[in-house]
């Protein structure tokens, strides 16, 4: 599938800021399952200075600097992505779970080493013994990593309901868990937590979902804004992206940004800014199918 994703930003503040300065997670990676064919970004007012980096984990971040008084800031991200199916795997061919935590202990290989790093917590995912025990019912002795996977993302979607009054952007895992209530950020933590909880590498995604359902599907929670998944690693397969919020592999129509070990390595736009007052926030997002 062929997409245009339009993603904008924009502050209001109720007396002129002096200074902005911020890092944007807006630009779309290339992945095996996604083409990144064209992408840009526009800024109202120009900022004084922008800069393009990569980052350790392989995303592209822009930061900009607007150096006289506004009262307003807009920015626009314009991507057009090719996106395609993801490999079909039969998840109960893969290794068990047992052995991918010992692969990943020993880490021998460049791919179980790369991985190694995501089996940690993070500065947003904790691991608690609620969520251990939470998490070790989706992988009883021998059972096949990716099902043990799935079954975790199924039970998530089952029992935690979709609300986006239930949290914030810094609400912790065991918060979720003990709520049973939150957003795709939210369970994709939750999943995260509990899958390291049990010694297995998941890695955070940000990305965006097709606006507009196929015909005669029902609309996915998580469009119209941005969405968030999960990375499994699968050795032999690699990474297998699991989307808790739907109860989905990721397929042609999620498109990934970026990824990291959590929602505060990829937050699509965060920053400092000095004076300003008090300031509203309105964040669009369009996710256009062009073919």
């Amino acid at each position: 599938m062929k997409y245009r994703v339009t993603h904008t930003t924009a502050y209001s503040y109720s007396e002129p800021a002096s200074l902005s300065q911020n890092e944007l997670f807006l630009t779309p990676r290339s992945t095996n399952r996604q083409q990144v064919m064209q992408t840009q970004l526009s800024f109202a007012p120009q900022p004084q200075y922008v800069h393009r980096r990569i980052d350790y984990f392989g995303n592209v971040v822009h930061v900009f600097m607007i150096e006289q008084p506004h009262a307003e800031l807009s920015l626009t991200a314009t991507s057009i992505v090719r996106t395609g199916r993801s490999l079909r795997i039969e998840p109960e061919a893969t290794l068990p779970w047992e052995e991918v935590v010992r692969r990943l202990q020993a880490h021998t290989t460049p791919e179980d080493l790369e991985a190694y790093q995501f089996i940690f917590a993070s500065p947003m995912i904790g691991i608690d013994p609620a969520i251990q025990a939470y998490g070790r019912a989706s992988f009883p002795p021998g059972r096949p990593v990716l099902e043990g996977g799935m079954d975790l993302m199924q039970r998530i979607f089952t029992e935690c309901a979709y609300d986006k009054a239930a949290s914030t952007v810094d609400t912790p895992v065991a918060q979720v868990l003990a709520n049973k209530r939150g957003v795709c950020q939210d369970f994709s933590h939750l999943a995260i937590a509990c899958l390291r909880s049990q010694g297995l590498a998941a890695r955070y995604v940000s990305g965006y979902l097709e606006t507009l359902p196929p015909p005669g599907k029902p609309k996915l929670e998580g469009a119209d804004a941005s969405h968030a998944w999960v990375a499994l690693y699968v050795p032999g397969e690699g990474w297998v992206d699991l989307d808790p919020t739907n109860n989905i592999f990721a397929g042609e129509a999620h498109i990934t940004l970026a990824w990291g070990r959590d929602y505060s390595d990829v937050a699509p736009v965060k920053g400092v800014v000095m004076g300003g007052g008090l300031h509203t926030l309105a964040v669009e997002v369009d996710v256009a199918r062009m073919e």
